[in-house]
């Protein structure tokens, strides 16, 4: 029989510790570290810990909208920040991510864009899909297709290995009206860009 490394994770072993304790273990071996000295000792818990809350994340009720006319207004919320892990090197990357939409009749709850962008960071990312995910779900969300979602990230694996020089990476997304180079799109960046400078 040939198990796969989820089968393994999936396994949890008889003294009722989580699987990915040992995976914590493991990786302190093969790095030269001792598992068992004293700074050591809790450390794969706290790992296994870290990873189940991470990768657990709730983002709680998304969907809260209120009725308000609009004519044509652009909704800004600016400055969420979120940490989440590249899946090319399991390393973080920070993120100031800003969301505009235009409203259909109704307006989303204000906290529910950082709710939205914190489910889609909370998971292997890179950071181009992460905006694109969020500005779907936005979309699902409200029902506009009129959304931009931008975001400029430090990504560890780029600040600690290889070049080894910290640098920011902005991506971004512009559907809808927002999609031509058109005063819409000019007023997102215009609130931007100039705090980003």
């Amino acid at each position: 029989m040939t198990f796969t490394a989820v089968d393994v994770l999936q396994e949890e072993p008889a003294d009722g510790r989580d699987p990915l304790e040992d995976v914590a273990r493991r990786l302190l071996i093969e790095i030269g570290e001792d598992p068992d000295r004293d700074g050591l000792k809790d450390t794969p818990a706290r790992f296994a810990r870290w990873w189940r809350e991470f990768s657990g994340y709730d983002p709680g009720k998304v969907g809260t909208l209120f009725p308000l006319h609009t004519d044509g207004q652009t909704v800004l919320v600016s400055d969420i920040q979120l940490w989440s892990l590249c899946e090319h090197h399991l390393l973080p990357f920070s993120c100031s991510v800003t969301i505009a939409y235009r409203p259909r009749g109704e307006v989303l709850g204000l906290s529910k864009f950082a709710r939205i962008a914190h489910r889609h960071a909370h998971r292997l990312q890179v950071q181009e899909r992460l905006v694109r995910d969020i500005a779907d779900e936005i979309t699902e969300v409200t029902g506009s297709e009129d959304v931009a979602v931008l975001a400029r990230g430090e990504h560890l694996c780029m600040s600690m290995r290889g070049i080894r020089t910290p640098a920011l990476m902005t991506s971004s997304v512009f559907n809808g009206v927002f999609e031509e180079h058109g005063p819409a799109r000019q007023e997102v960046v215009a609130m931007v860009l100039p705090r980003s400078l």
